[in-house]
């Protein structure tokens, strides 16, 4: 089957789940089938973008990346799919483009758009300002402050906000092209794992007001889609391993992978992980009318 009719089927069925849901914010991110290549065709791993409803554990799309391609020629391909009105659209460095920024504000959506040195200009710009306004103490100026301790899984994290508009900033690099920029954010994460303590610092861009509260969770929520998505195909699916990639299979197996993993994320009745969820639902069919019956009815 071609991919583009298995994907309008699964965008039919998505459209009626995020109506019901009212999904918010919307990670989307880039992962490769380190297995779907292929040398004797020369045939790169298929790449392929994902936009995930974190809080909803559900896909909402995804787009192939054309060969001699990137992420940036596909996200805009994603987000034309869909309906992002209203929602957050959170997008690490890669995605980090006035143009993109510029597509989902006129889709109606705001942004959170990780800043890292591909913009170095900027960048450095707004560390070295956030430097300064931490060192005293952010003395005088409007800003919005948040902190966070999180545990589990045998680690602690210890995580700090800072939000500052866009104007307080003063003339920064070319600032004046990203569309609806508001607000400038750092980001600070201290992370105690059972073997070593791990510092990392992050600033963001986003067209969202000056709070941290709605800040920090948009940013958190986009984490999920390594943890819930990412992980989940690589660890109990095994995507990696898949040797599919012969005419369209790669990309057709990659959407039902995901959409199973989301079909799953919707049957809530057993306490079960994923991999137990599959297994049952393999060898019980009333299980698995089940599943797809928690599909239908989100």
């Amino acid at each position: 089957m071609a991919p583009e009719a298995l994907e309008r089927c699964f965008l039919g069925w998505v459209k009626q789940v995020v109506k019901g849901s009212g999904a918010q914010v919307i990670p989307i991110d880039g992962k490769t089938l380190k297995g779907s290549y292929d040398r004797n065709h020369k045939q790169s791993a298929l790449h392929v973008v994902s936009a995930w409803a974190s809080e909803h554990r559900l896909l909402l799309g995804q787009v192939k990346v054309a060969a001699k391609s990137n992420e940036l020629a596909a996200i805009p391909a994603l987000l034309k799919l869909l309906d992002i009105s209203g929602c957050i659209i959170t997008l690490d460095a890669m995605g980090t483009q006035k143009k993109i920024a510029r597509e989902i504000v006129g889709h109606g959506a705001d942004y959170v758009l990780c800043l890292k040195a591909n913009h170095p200009t900027l960048w450095a710009e707004v560390t070295t300002w956030f430097e300064a306004a931490e060192a005293a103490k952010f003395a005088a100026l409007e800003h919005s402050y948040d902190a966070r301790v999180e545990s589990g899984h045998h680690r602690r994290e210890h995580r700090q906000v800072w939000a500052v508009p866009v104007a307080a900033m003063g003339d920064l690099h070319q600032i004046e092209q990203w569309v609806g920029l508001r607000t400038l954010v750092m980001v600070k994460r201290v992370r105690h794992l059972w073997n070593k303590i791990t510092r990392e610092t992050m600033v963001y861009l986003t067209s969202l007001p000056c709070d941290t509260a709605v800040i920090g969770r948009a940013i958190r929520t986009h984490w999920g889609i390594e943890n819930q998505l990412h992980w989940v195909l690589d660890v109990t699916w095994g995507e990696d391993k898949s040797r599919i990639r012969r005419g369209y299979g790669g990309e057709n197996m990659a959407l039902l992978r995901r959409l199973a993993i989301s079909l799953l994320n919707q049957e809530t009745s057993k306490k079960r992980s994923l991999k137990q969820k599959a297994k049952r639902a393999s060898m019980s069919p009333d299980y698995m009318l089940t599943v797809l019956a928690a599909g239908l009815a989100t």
